[in-house]
């Protein structure tokens, strides 16, 4: 077996009895990356010296007995709105292209206490705006399943990277759904955190009361060993608050006899695919099996947590890309301006896409006098029965299973310029947001093995449940991910 294609758990463990060094696994991992990258596009920035120098000094450390996490000298990427100290980070946008933070976020210090070998950073769609990596300054990421198709977003490089064997593990973030769209594309697994679990410092903000950040992995319980690293209070977000965080590995492999799994009708109408439904419906037959009480449960307002983020999203978008002006931050425009006016007009046109300047546009005219009662403010009253919706839910039943997308990955360029249709992919995911509860994707069939020649493409099952209840989510993921193989079919690249 390719060293690259261990899990992180076994590669872990394999550093841990000496079977191959810190060095080796990066060598590894960076060959991958030169070989399969050019054709996916998902690292968009490859740190090779800074992974080696960083493996070099892991295998010091481990030769020393000086090791206490299991990431120790693991190579991993990063989705590129996380800040990294002296490497570049762009959030795939013109206007901060060359950035170079000189601070680590939060996360990425976590991550690197804990002894990360950072190999590069990853695609997204520009300001994690999008369903399909097509909004970023640097082309879109192909889906490692099949070339013509999208690979998810906005974290479709992270998921890409982790499914073509390129990382280990990656980090992304989910404002509405982008790290389980892309998870479900890629036929890797994907968590959502509860909204505050994770911090955000250091995180490019998209929309504050939104945005939560997460791991990508190739199995339940490598995504468990990234979350007991990265979760938990921190000074420097005011939004984490001091939940205990428990040992996210402890559970795993424990029976789910007896948990009650609820189902949303509202999920399995009109719009998903037969394939779809009826891979993620095989999935919830399995827990029956496996000895768990399956009920119908009804998320009565989900039909309007579209409406609502796509309301209360560009508001807050609008708002915190206000900073991007060419002054304060960004690249200012090309050619000589007038005056102040002229310069903001023309250093926005130029660094911005067309899908954040939709998104501006939108979120500005919500906000402003006159509509903010008739939109922000009814939207967000909106929201507040979307989370009721799901506490009276959890007290019926422990977790809800659901499909992540309505449909698999779509052909690069069929929805680009059709702004709804690709809102739409997020239909599924948006709910779990506006709620702010947790929620994680793991891999549960293939689409496409009925047609002629069609070439197989991954389906993902959500799972949802109650504000931090992490641990309950994983372990209840592990069991059906032990009890299948999904997890363990590779794409041939």
């Amino acid at each position: 077996m390719m060293l690259y294609s261990l899990t992180l758990a076994e590669a872990a463990e394999g550093l841990k009895s000496k079977k191959f060094s810190s060095s080796e696994l990066t060598e590894a991992v960076l060959a991958r990356i030169k070989e399969v990258n050019p054709g996916l596009n998902a690292y968009i920035t490859v740190t090779e010296d800074l992974a080696k120098e960083s493996a070099k000094m892991a295998d010091e450390k481990l030769a020393k007995g000086e090791v206490a996490s299991p990431l120790f000298g693991i190579p991993a990427g990063l989705k590129d709105i996380f800040n990294t100290k002296g490497v570049r980070t762009t959030c795939c946008s013109n206007i901060i292209r060359d950035f170079v933070p000189p601070y680590d976020a939060t996360v990425v210090e976590k991550l690197k206490n804990s002894g990360l070998v950072l190999t590069g950073k990853l695609n997204m769609d520009e300001f994690a705006c999008g369903a399909s990596t097509e909004h970023s300054c640097f082309g879109v990421t192909a889906n490692p399943w099949d070339k013509e198709r999208v690979s998810g977003g906005s974290s479709g490089g992270s998921a890409a990277a982790v499914a073509a064997d390129m990382s280990f593990y990656s980090l992304g973030t989910d404002t509405g759904g982008s790290i389980r769209q892309p998870a479900s594309l890629c036929g890797c697994v994907g968590l959502k955190v509860t909204y505050g679990r994770v911090s955000r410092s250091g995180v490019t903000a998209m929309a504050s009361s939104w945005d939560t950040v997460g791991p990508f992995a190739k199995t339940v319980r490598d995504a468990a060993i990234v979350l007991n690293v990265i979760a938990g209070a921190d000074k420097r977000d005011s939004t984490t608050p001091p939940v205990a965080v428990p040992d996210y590995t402890k559970n795993l492999g424990e029976s789910v006899k007896g948990l009650k799994i609820g189902v949303p009708k509202e999920y399995f109408g009109e719009g998903i695919d037969p394939e779809v439904s009826s891979a993620v419906r095989a999935a919830i037959k399995e827990y029956e099996k496996m000895g768990a009480v399956v009920k119908e449960v009804s998320l009565p307002y989900t039909k309007y947590a579209l409406a609502v983020y796509y309301i209360a999203m560009p508001a807050e978008l609008s708002a915190n890309l206000a900073r991007f002006d060419g002054i304060r931050f960004g690249s200012g425009p090309k050619g000589k301006t007038e005056n102040l006016v002229d310069y903001y007009f023309a250093t926005r046109s130029e660094g911005f896409g067309d899908e954040i300047k939709r998104r501006i546009m939108i979120g500005t005219y919500v906000l402003s006098a006159g509509y903010y009662d008739a939109y922000y403010r009814k939207a967000q009253k909106v929201r507040t029965l979307i989370i009721e919706d799901f506490k009276k839910a959890f007290k019926d039943v422990d977790v809800l299973a659901t499909p992540v997308s309505p449909f698999p990955a779509f052909k690069i360029g069929e929805k680009k310029d059709d702004p709804l249709a690709m809102y739409l992919a997020d239909i599924l995911t948006i709910p779990v947001s506006c709620a702010g509860v947790p929620a994680i994707s793991i891999p549960c069939g293939f689409a496409g093995s009925g047609e002629s020649g069609a070439k197989k493409l991954p389906i993902g099952m959500q799972l949802i449940g109650p504000q931090f209840s992490e641990d309950l989510l994983l372990k209840t993921a592990a069991a059906y991910e032990q009890a299948t193989e999904w997890h363990k079919l590779k794409p041939a690249l």
